[in-house]
């Protein structure tokens, strides 16, 4: 990146509202200005976080999310399926997320979190939100969903965790890939072959903070002030110059999202 870092950095994927942040999380967001982390996206996974992820979001630096998780699948139900309407109104609220499959762990069934999963896509698609969506080991499931909302879906896969063949299928659905500090991690070569492969125009890079934090911070909480080390990890896998990394992800949010430039950025 130059001396100037004239470009700044959008963390697509980070979850402010979480109680690993109550103690500093005006220092957070401080250490996130300092390195050019700009705008931020926090991300709600169940009906309790959904207020927090609302009331940090103003519409200048902050958007927020609202979805069950597919851990929480089993909480699914008439209820939660409204309250998640309501909170879907929020005015920075932008879209459904995080929503998905996780046959990792499995702490839903996994036919309650395909239920929960195509009820809430079936939600974006009704108000035209985008998704962002959680699949770990479950590839295949999640194609099926996504591919059965039609065209009229747009959305992310967040922290991807897949490779080239799976990259290939997914942004033939019209879908955006993001990476995550796992993209830094010397043992993720197929992450960084499917990043390789990804048009530039629907890359975006995330911390999914409080986890997975990038080299060289393995080992410590992670922060959207980390988004732009996976930024600059990256753009040296790609060959490419880090401010226009920076430039082009953070374009690609304010599109997928719906927010315009940044004041004084353009």
């Amino acid at each position: 990146m130059t001396d100037q870092e004239p470009a700044f950095w959008t963390d697509s994927h980070c979850h402010l509202a979480m109680e690993e942040f109550d103690a500093d999380r005006g220092a957070v967001l401080e250490r996130a200005e300092e390195s050019r982390v700009r705008r931020m996206l926090a991300v709600g996974t169940t009906p309790e976080d959904w207020p927090g992820c609302a009331a940090l979001a103003d519409g200048k630096r902050l958007w927020a999310t609202a979805g069950l998780h597919p851990h929480e699948a089993s909480r699914w139900s008439p209820a939660v399926a409204k309250a998640l309407g309501e909170a879907l109104n929020g005015r920075w609220v932008v879209a459904v997320g995080e929503i998905g499959l996780d046959y990792h762990y499995d702490f839903s069934p996994r036919a309650v979190q395909r239920a929960a999963f195509e009820a809430q896509v079936a939600q974006a698609v009704q108000r035209s939100l985008p998704v962002v969506v959680h699949s770990r080991e479950a590839f295949e499931d999640t194609v099926a969903v996504l591919r059965g909302a039609g065209a009229a879906l747009a959305g992310v896969i967040h922290c991807f965790t897949y490779g080239p063949r799976e990259a290939e299928i997914l942004l033939g659905l019209g879908l955006h890939l993001s990476f995550s500090g796992i993209a830094t991690f010397p043992s993720a070569p197929e992450i960084r072959k499917a990043a390789a492969l990804t048009p530039s125009d629907r890359m975006l890079v995330e911390t999914d903070a409080p986890y997975l934090a990038p080299v060289p911070h393995r080992g410590k909480r992670c922060e959207p002030a980390h988004v732009a080390d996976v930024g600059r990890h990256l753009a040296a896998h790609l060959g490419v110059d880090a401010s226009e990394l920076a430039r082009l992800t953070s374009d690609n949010a304010a599109r997928l999202f719906g927010w315009g430039p940044l004041d004084g950025e353009r």
